[in-house]
């Protein structure tokens, strides 16, 4: 099979100040899937999922990976939350469909993805397409809600929310949160009724992004290990698959 055309790339700013890299597919096409896809909690890192969202680009889908700081007095709700504001608004300037977006993060911002997919009340209603999560724990207070999406999940006092399809992928070697996580949120999740699917690579946190833990900045990078990006490839089928992209063979 010949090689998929590069996306292109391009650099934008949310009202809150926070740089968003756009991965498109070459090409003129509109009304393409989009996936808001965000990092965890080191710092405005959102390079270290460019690996990932340009293999989910080239596969027909606008990516938007937008900075956002969990040590920002919010815990990085504002710049979140902003970031999905300006996707909804902005998507259709990079060929995308506004409303066909998929929320999805890694470790902490696949928490914040599903924190919001089950308390629509903080972003006025508003439901995305599916959600993916990555390598996350979803016990703890969810960055864009306060609360943990199992609590949200699980309390009838809220009141129904209509299920969305969950995607998760929890690398089996993840020794910073182990899979049982991810193994939890699916039975809770299925046991509502949610539509959701878990898969589960050789990969340790990091690999299941296609990246790797460098000691030397205490921050995870892009890793040119072609066992490393092959685990990360079970993320990119549940990216691409939630999205509706091209399927992968």
């Amino acid at each position: 099979m010949p090689p998929l055309p590069a996306p292109q790339l391009h650099l934008a700013r949310t009202p809150q100040g926070k740089d968003v890299d756009v991965h498109r597919p070459e090409g003129p096409d509109t009304g393409l899937p989009v996936v808001l896809l965000w990092h965890g909690t080191s710092p405005d890192d959102r390079g270290v999922l460019a690996p990932l969202a340009r293999e989910v680009a080239a596969r027909g889908a606008v990516v938007a990976v937008p900075d956002w700081r969990a040590d920002a007095r919010d815990a990085g709700r504002a710049a979140l939350l902003g970031s999905l504001a300006w996707c909804r608004a902005n998507a259709a300037a990079y060929g995308g469909d506004p409303d066909r977006i998929v929320l999805a993060g890694w470790s902490a911002g696949a928490s914040a993805a599903l924190g919001v997919a089950l308390r629509p009340d903080v972003v006025d209603g508003w439901r995305p397409a599916a959600v993916v999560g990555l390598a996350s724990r979803y016990d703890l207070p969810a960055r864009t809600t306060g609360t943990p999406p199992l609590t949200d999940l699980a309390d009838a006092a809220a009141g129904p929310v209509t299920p969305v399809p969950v995607r998760l992928a929890h690398g089996t070697e993840d020794t910073l949160m182990g899979p049982e996580h991810s193994r939890e949120a699916l039975t809770a999740l299925t046991g509502r009724g949610w539509p959701a699917r878990l898969d589960e690579p050789a990969a340790d946190h990091a690999g299941v992004i296609m990246a790797e833990f460098d000691p030397s900045t205490g921050r995870c990078r892009p890793s040119d290990d072609e066992r490393v990006r092959a685990q990360g490839l079970l993320s990119v089928r549940a990216l691409t698959e939630a999205a509706g992209a091209r399927p992968m063979p």
